[in-house]
């Protein structure tokens, strides 16, 4: 069964959302036990992503991105797919770290999604170890789609200056 990757976009922002669908899916075929799981990329504003880091993280700041796993329904409703939850991403706010950074905000919007991808599926950056799976998880992701894993090194390189 193939998964199904909903992608809302209300405000109507003008991105690749093929592509971003294709990312979250290069993911989950990566993780064969979740090949036909589900989940949601919410395109929305970057007060809405400052607001639910505010109020589900304990961080007055605005983000690029979130994820919120699903919980498990009870086993009497039953489910085809496994739905895994929603990826929030603010395309303003990675428009201009993309432009700060020196990368393209296509590319930097697929990065977005794998990362919320991964952190769907458990995935952590929280110690050096959980990091170093991740960013390999991502890197190999990356490259499937054809973007360099350079874009995090980027990332990295500016969040430490």
């Amino acid at each position: 069964m193939a998964s199904h990757i909903q992608l809302q976009n209300p405000d109507e922002y003008a991105l690749g959302e093929e592509r971003l669908k294709r990312a979250a899916q290069t993911v989950l075929d990566q993780h064969p036990a979740y090949r036909s799981a589900s989940l949601t990329i919410v395109i929305t504003s970057t007060e809405t992503l400052r607001e639910f880091n505010r109020r589900h993280r304990q961080v007055n700041a605005a983000t690029d991105v979130l994820a919120f796993a699903a919980s498990a329904l009870p086993e009497e409703i039953g489910q085809e797919q496994s739905y895994l939850g929603d990826i929030l991403i603010a395309p303003e706010y990675a428009a201009a770290q993309a432009e700060a950074k020196g990368v393209g905000l296509a590319d930097t919007l697929c990065l977005l999604v794998i990362h919320g991808t991964l952190h769907l599926l458990g995935y952590k950056h929280d110690t050096t170890e959980a990091c170093g799976r991740m960013w390999l998880a991502q890197a190999n992701a990356l490259e499937s789609l054809g973007i360099s894993s350079a874009i995090v090194e980027r990332y990295e390189r500016t969040k430490q200056a």
